[in-house]
């Protein structure tokens, strides 16, 4: 089987997962599961996030999970507890398909390393 094949089983095995547990079966998309990310690396789960939070928590999930790529490393976390990261190298410019492949490869590994799927 090749890579693109394992990442697409993979991947629609974890939409399948994160949809029926957090969206009573309706599909989530791409962003939406960068979210939930954002909000498991936060760890605060029972508060209410407004516009700007949300923008944040996404940007904390792409660092995080962009980091064992190379191109994020955290660096702290603040007095509010949230995670900082630094830019360690730049993303090569890249087209939207191959953004959506580079993310749901780095969420597919995400989920892997949590135990979530195999």
């Amino acid at each position: 089987m090749s890579r693109d094949e394992q990442l697409k089983i993979r991947w629609d095995q974890l939409v399948d997962i994160l949809s029926k547990r957090f969206a009573d079966g309706e599909m989530l998309d791409l962003d939406a599961i960068i979210y939930l990310i954002g909000v498991q690396e936060l760890g605060k789960f029972k508060r209410k996030f407004k516009k700007d939070d949300k923008i944040n928590l996404m940007h904390i999930a792409i660092c995080r999970l962009l980091e064992p790529y190379g191109y994020y490393e955290f660096d702290y976390f603040d007095e509010d507890g949230w995670p900082h990261y630094t830019v360690k190298e730049e993303l090569p410019p890249l087209k939207a398909g191959e953004q959506s492949v580079l993310m749901k490869g780095a969420i597919v590994d995400y989920f892997l390393e949590k135990g979530l799927i195999s």
